[in-house]
């Protein structure tokens, strides 16, 4: 019977990748990677966060980029499930985006979403 290769909770674009990149040529020297999570706050309870990480968590989901790698965290994995995060840069704004099948609603500003 042949091992099944586990899918990525979470695909990222080549333009989030490329971000990944760009966020780790420029990391201050103890990161290892960069890592989202879903901290509680926002209108609608939970938020979107990229921050820089320091050290490997084993219950963190992670994803190796061409740019660096990419953890999930552990505690997010099942609202992020089956997302796709992209970069996406305008005249006015650039940030990441997410499309999130587990989300049911976001607040009108989209910084937060439940699920």
């Amino acid at each position: 019977m042949a091992t099944r290769v586990r899918p990525a909770a979470i695909i990222l674009t080549p333009n989030a990748e490329r971000r990944v990149a760009d966020l780790m040529a420029k990391a201050p020297p103890e990161a290892i990677g960069v890592k989202l999570s879903t901290p509680r706050r926002g209108c609608s309870g939970l938020a979107y966060s990229v921050d820089y990480v320091t050290t490997a968590n084993a219950m963190d989901e992670r994803i190796e980029t061409p740019g660096g790698t990419f953890f999930v965290d552990g505690g997010s994995i099942l609202y992020l499930i089956g997302s796709t995060m992209d970069w996406v840069e305008d005249d006015f704004t650039a940030g990441f985006v997410f499309a999130n099948p587990n989300a049911k609603g976001a607040c009108g500003c989209g910084e937060s979403f439940t699920v």
